[in-house]
């Protein structure tokens, strides 16, 4: 077989067994965008959670949203674009997962609440391997993310960005071509706030809408006497959103139940429903829906 012209087979030109000199005379590069367009297009709302910086918790924030949103019953899916610390299969206790490759694409992973997950950990055979790639690799496997993953249809997308602003975040803007909504991710001390800022200016610079700020690892309250102290400073994330004329999304508390939960993979979205740090989350992902479907709002009211 050689492929000429318009190739239209459902999985990117770097898995494609045709994928030579020989046997392939089609523009690779059409072929690819053709592909993971087709991909987004079956997806309704597609959001990206960032923050210019690591250690803030966007991951486990991504990961509860996602959960959050399966749970009120729309159709999710999370896709782990931070290359090089890919945390969510341990958030959902799946490190063990592989995924399978059928003539469709590459089936994602489906949790038992029918979240659908991709991610590089699910290809490394071990979790402490660091990964060492150069931007030509990251951007190939950033397609393998975006067209090759059988997302199917979805009411929403959410890509758990790496920190930074740089090749990879303009890569997956790029290719997914109209991003919904951007959820930044920050807690409350200045020196985070300041990143956040960053992360803002990119995402308005690249013109996607910014859903809102939410601010991780909020006030702590004291197990022995129910006192709430202020480990990172409290307010940060509220007034960065006042600030720059934002919404402002709320607050998830700095919670022993999600650290256990998500060393343990169970997010406490589903591990803990009823907790606070479960209803913040569960808020954020209300407000999420309220934003991108401003007339249910309406509605609803």
């Amino acid at each position: 077989m050689v492929v000429t012209g318009e190739c239209r087979l459902l999985h990117t030109c770097e898995m494609c067994e045709f994928n030579n000199e020989t046997d392939c005379k089609a523009d690779k590069n059409e072929h690819n965008r053709w592909l993971v367009n087709k991909r987004m297009n079956d997806i309704k709302f597609k959001l990206i959670v960032g923050s210019n910086k690591g250690g803030v918790g966007k991951s486990t924030v991504t990961t509860n949203l996602a959960v959050a949103l399966a749970e009120k019953g729309f159709k999710v899916g999370l896709a782990d674009a931070d290359l090089h610390g890919p945390n969510i299969p341990k958030l959902l206790n799946a490190e063990h997962v592989r995924l399978k490759s059928t003539d469709e694409g590459i089936d994602p992973y489906e949790t038992k609440n029918g979240l659908k997950v991709a991610s590089l950990g699910f290809l490394i055979e071990d979790p402490n391997m660091h990964i060492a790639w150069r931007d030509a690799v990251k951007y190939d496997f950033i397609i393998e993310l975006l067209g090759n993953i059988n997302w199917g249809e979805l009411d929403y997308l959410l890509f758990d960005l790496p920190p930074g602003t740089g090749n990879e975040q303009i890569t997956i803007i790029d290719f997914i071509g109209e991003v919904d909504g951007a959820v930044i991710v920050t807690t409350p001390q200045a020196l985070a706030v300041l990143d956040a800022r960053k992360m803002i200016s990119f995402a308005r610079d690249s013109n996607v809408p910014i859903v809102g700020v939410i601010e991780n690892m909020s006030t702590l309250t004291c197990p022995h006497c129910a006192k709430d102290i202020d480990v990172f400073k409290t307010g940060g994330g509220q007034k960065l959103a006042e600030e720059l004329v934002l919404p402002y999304l709320g607050k998830i508390p700095l919670d022993i139940d999600i650290t256990a939960s998500s060393d343990s993979g169970e997010p406490v979205v589903l591990s803990k429903p009823d907790s606070v740090a479960a209803k913040a989350f569960l808020d954020l992902a209300d407000n999420c829906h309220k934003f991108l479907n401003p007339e249910a709002s309406v509605k609803a009211g």
